[in-house]
């Protein structure tokens, strides 16, 4: 066989530089692919790698800043900061949680609360997150927590600042408190563009000025800018950008006016607001029951929070802002007014009040509270003697919408403005309200126990407040205040914040001064506060009210002895003081305190013997001071 003509040796030498070629253009193209890929990577993308090489070696610590502090008008301190360690978990660094947790309770006492409060913060926290398990943590316990870290990873002691509310329930509903960041905080911050300033902390402001001034009390978050090695351990510090303290707040409120109303109140449940009528400063601003706000700040365990949400007393209501009551005798003063101010009576005129009062047509009785009535009376007696007939006739005269028309200029039935969050607009009725939400038509029956304060009207003790002041000032509506002024933490000046102004509202000076003379008729003697007025150094000028909580059967007499306590009346009393130039506007709330006489004026009058006297209850001692600024 001829094997050198089987042996092409030009076609596989052609064939071998073909595959030569093929595999130069190849590896041309890989070295063209790397080339560029380089030039992208160090030339285009110089800045970028450069930068992230860098945040390698270099990582940004955020330093949380203090928070800005609470002082009431006298400097006494009522929220204030204090440095404790915490001993803090991170679940994504322990390698068995519950075996870490078990040999940390043999390290130091970890009581069942603590477990349950730090379960629940687990269960609301991302992985990375750091969860407390045990605050205010003794000497005795970090130097036995750092001995023993080597061998408990995620564990970690850390100083961290606390909140403590000096002032304690009597100034939960005013202060608030803060707690935790939460997811809801979070988003909130996020919309706002907020949250950048929150890394690093841990709390928010939730209620009370705490939470409508956590922009200002927060401050600005600082950064420290640290070198660190290869496993991440923090080498030297670069740079640092210090944290800016939140803003100090000094309030109108006088702590200790604030303890001596709480005080006043005793056993009762209610709301109480006093105000400066010529500036609108809420001196004190009471909420009974309140609560401890220390118990929030690192989260609440659930039974103590699962008391305080179910309570029969609905502590965590603050009824000076929320509470919403029928505002009973106290609107008429402004009834008066409204009457002499549309012309549709004279201070002169005066009426028989036989102790009810009938509807043309009708022989439905409307009862005066005095069951025999006041005999002949005109205005300024309408008020002293709180004659419901008085007030009946002249709501029907005057009409649903005409009244609602004439209260609503004194703020009733609308929110206040007041500096904290969830206030309550209460409700003023009228034809075009109860079509509306009811789909029904109004009828006079309606009319009538609307004129005295009943029926679906309904107000806040804030909302009574500044009606007060407005009788006081003239008519002036300004919107109650808390902070009186805020303190810069660099330069620390305090700028005085101006009174909010909403309006004036046009009085005949004429007709204001008779009403005026029948409040004060209210506590000189033959009034129905006379008892609580006796005595007194200065002149009160006030409107005693009842309002019902359950209704009475036509010919049935009130009784609160067969009543529960519960289902007695809410006892009302607003008043200004001294009468001739006013310095404070009051009004009181009491829950089921029977009569505005017999329970809510004497609490007013302990309240103005405090800020007008100095004057404190017998069996009051005064309020140890904690320094002034």
């Amino acid at each position: 066989m001829n094997f050198a003509a089987l042996k092409d040796l030009d076609r596989e030498l052609a064939r071998f530089r073909r595959r030569i070629r093929i595999g130069a253009v190849f590896v041309g193209l890989l070295a063209l692919l790397l080339l560029a890929r380089a030039y992208y990577l160090q030339i285009v993308r110089h800045d970028h790698y450069v930068e992230r090489a860098e945040s390698n070696r270099i990582s940004l610590v955020p330093t949380a800043p203090n928070r800005g502090l609470i002082y009431d008008r006298h400097g006494r301190i009522l929220a204030e900061n204090y440095s404790a360690y915490t001993l803090e978990v991170t679940r994504e660094r322990t390698h068995d949680l519950e075996a870490t947790l078990a040999e940390v309770g043999k390290l130091i006492e970890i009581t069942p609360g603590q477990l349950r409060r730090f379960r629940r913060l687990l269960a609301e926290s991302h992985e990375f997150e750091t969860v407390p398990l045990k605050s205010k943590l003794t000497d005795e316990e970090v130097a036995v927590l750092a001995a023993n870290r080597y061998r408990l990873p995620g564990i970690e002691v850390k100083a961290r600042l606390f909140r403590n509310y000096q002032a304690g329930p009597g100034m939960a509903h005013v202060v608030g408190y803060i707690g935790r960041i939460n997811d809801r905080d979070l988003k909130n911050l996020r919309e706002s563009g907020r949250d950048s300033n929150y890394k690093g902390s841990v709390h928010i402001g939730k209620t009370g000025l705490e939470q409508s001034y956590e922009t200002l009390l927060h401050g600005r978050t600082g950064f420290d800018q640290m070198e660190t090695d290869a496993s991440g351990r923090a080498v030297r510090m670069l740079s640092r950008v210090s944290p800016v303290p939140g803003k100090d707040l000094r309030l109108h409120l006088d702590r200790e006016l604030q303890a001596v109303a709480e005080h006043a109140f005793g056993d009762y449940l209610g709301g109480l607001v006093a105000l400066d009528p010529d500036t609108g400063g809420v001196l004190a601003l009471v909420s009974r029951p309140g609560f401890d706000p220390n118990l929030f700040i690192d989260g609440i365990d659930p039974e103590t929070w699962k008391s305080l949400n179910e309570s029969p007393d609905r502590p965590m209501v603050n009824r000076a802002l929320r509470g919403i009551y029928p505002p009973g005798s106290t609107i008429k003063p402004l009834m008066a007014l409204a009457g002499l101010e549309l012309g549709l009576r004279k201070p002169a005129d005066a009426f028989l009040d036989p102790g009810y009062y009938s509807l043309p047509n009708s022989r439905h009785r409307f009862r005066d509270w005095k069951p025999q009535g006041h005999g002949v009376v005109d205005l300024r007696r309408s008020i002293s003697q709180s004659c419901d007939v008085y007030y009946y006739r002249l709501a029907v005269d005057m009409g649903i919408d005409r009244m609602h028309d004439y209260l609503a200029k004194f703020g009733l039935g609308e929110k206040t403005g007041i500096d904290l969050d969830n206030e309550s607009s209460g409700l003023l009725p009228s034809r075009e309200w109860k079509q509306r939400r009811w789909k029904k038509t109004w009828y006079p029956g309606e009319t009538v126990i609307a004129g005295i304060g009943q029926g679906y009207h309904l107000t806040t003790p804030v909302q009574l407040a500044v009606m007060t002041a407005m009788l006081a000032n003239g008519g002036r509506r300004i919107e109650p205040r808390l902070v009186a002024a805020v303190r810069d933490p660099v330069t620390h000046f305090w700028q005085p914040l101006a009174p909010a102004l909403r309006g004036q509202i046009a009085i005949d000076p004429a007709n204001l001064a008779v009403v005026r003379e029948g409040m004060l008729d209210v506590t000189r003697p033959g009034g129905t506060a006379s008892a609580s007025a006796a005595g007194a150094p200065y002149t009160i000028a006030g409107k005693t009210g009842t309002a019902q909580v359950v209704g009475i059967k036509q010919g049935a007499r009130y009784d609160a002895s067969k009543l529960a306590r519960q289902h007695r009346d809410h006892a009302l009393f607003i008043a200004y003081a001294p009468a001739d130039k006013p310095t404070i506007a009051i009004a009181v709330m009491v829950e089921n305190g029977g009569s505005g006489s017999g329970t809510a004026a004497p609490i007013a009058r302990a309240v103005f013997d405090y800020y007008l006297t100095g004057k404190r209850p017998g069996d009051m001692k005064p309020e140890a001071t904690d320094g002034t600024d």
